[in-house]
């Protein structure tokens, strides 16, 4: 079992990966690992009109499930309200907003990432 260390080193490693990658696509870095309302939103980028909310989930090795199942309903919401609360704290407007997950898979000692953009959408909580 890896100490919890490690995972920590593991997920900022991935993190570092998902940035480069996203910079590379023509993306800006607004600001990383934003706290708020019990979340956390690993990236926050612009790129046109779009201000996206990346969750990075990080895995070594061939696992069983992708890392992208660790992205559960439970975890959007939360993704969900650190976003609301992002957008009133930077008084964020006309901008469309999308929620990204990128998975980094460490596969034989190389980092394989994937990018699924819209990859959730949330019901507004009225």
């Amino acid at each position: 079992m890896p100490k919890r260390q490690d995972i920590r080193q593991l997920g900022r490693t991935g993190e570092n990966l998902a940035a480069k990658f996203l910079q590379k696509k023509g993306f800006r870095i607004l600001e990383r690992n934003f706290h708020a309302h019990g979340g956390e939103i690993d990236i926050v980028a612009a790129k046109g009109n779009f201000l996206v909310f990346v969750e990075v989930k990080t895995a070594y090795g061939a696992e069983a499930a992708p890392p992208v199942f660790r992205v559960t309903p439970q975890k959007q919401r939360r993704l969900g309200k650190a976003a609301q609360a992002y957008c009133v704290a930077r008084d964020v407007r006309e901008h469309d907003i999308r929620f990204d997950v990128i998975t980094v898979q460490f596969v034989h000692g190389k980092p394989v990432i994937d990018h699924i953009e819209n990859a959730f959408w949330l019901e507004p909580d009225w």
